[in-house]
């Protein structure tokens, strides 16, 4: 019975490489001379830190991480941006959580989208994955365009496809 699964995965290698290269603009450009602007990576927890002097400048090193991460083919909708938060003196920090797997609540959305959808196709949430098995590889392609269509502010990848 043909499958596939779908899920939501980020290349950790180019999310460091991509920190790495923001960092490195940032302790050259001119606007950022004197200041404690940064991004620390905890790959761990899957967080970024962004640290700077004041909003205006977060923003700023904002803006350069969510350029370096589409440079390098990282889909920047599945970070999620956290408050920022004053910490000594007049420095701020902003995490960032990179979003990983697909989540319950997406999962459950994904199923019911396409038992709602009238295919001839099973669906069921295996882990941080979503599993699509149906007769026929048409059916399961159909399956993709509607929730391609469907689901535009998470970004997902449809995977593992058996014949």
């Amino acid at each position: 019975m043909p499958s596939f699964d779908i899920v939501s995965e980020v290349n950790q290698v180019e999310v460091h490489n991509a920190v790495d290269q923001c960092n490195k603009e940032i302790s050259n450009r001119f606007d950022f001379k004197g200041s404690d602007a940064r991004v620390e990576i905890n790959e761990k927890e899957k967080k970024l830190a962004v640290f700077a002097d004041d909003d205006f400048k977060l923003g700023q090193v904002r803006d350069v991480l969510t350029g370096k991460l589409a440079k390098r083919g990282i889909d920047i909708r599945c970070l999620q941006l956290g408050r920022s938060e004053k910490i000594s003196g007049n420095k701020v920090k902003q995490d960032i959580t990179i979003r990983v797997g697909v989540e319950q609540e997406l999962g459950k959305k994904i199923v019911k989208l396409v038992k709602d959808g009238k295919l001839k196709v099973q669906a069921s949430i295996q882990g941080d994955a979503v599993r699509i098995s149906g007769a026929k590889k048409d059916l399961l392609q159909e399956t993709i365009t509607l929730v391609r269509k469907s689901i535009a502010d998470f970004p997902l990848q449809f995977k593992n496809f058996r014949d």
